[in-house]
């Protein structure tokens, strides 16, 4: 079921889980030294009454501060739900589950 973003009388906004997959994982890559852990998988997404949850596992290229980087994707993916879909960011959890050279 796609979450709806928007509705008044002239109808409804809603989008893909698809959407949001691509919105969260555009603003990871954002992010240097930092990548979905398992990209053809979908990051764990909520977004209902004007509020959005994201969980990711990320992949963290080796040598990197790691709360940098996690904090960086923390900021970058909240940002893009926010502006892209109008929603309230109240948490982008991430767990750094692998280093990559």
């Amino acid at each position: 079921m796609s979450p709806v973003l928007a509705r008044d009388g002239g109808g409804s906004v809603t989008v893909t889980a698809g959407a949001l997959a691509q919105i969260v994982s555009t603003a990871v890559a954002e992010v240097p030294g930092a990548r979905l852990r398992r990209p053809r998988r979908r990051p764990a997404l909520t977004v209902a009454d004007g509020h959005a949850r994201a969980e990711l596992e990320l992949a963290v290229e080796y040598g990197r501060v790691l709360p940098e980087v996690a904090r960086a994707v923390q900021e970058r993916v909240a940002a893009a739900l926010a502006a892209m879909c109008g929603v309230v960011v109240d948490a982008v959890d991430v767990s750094v589950e692998e280093l990559v050279r």
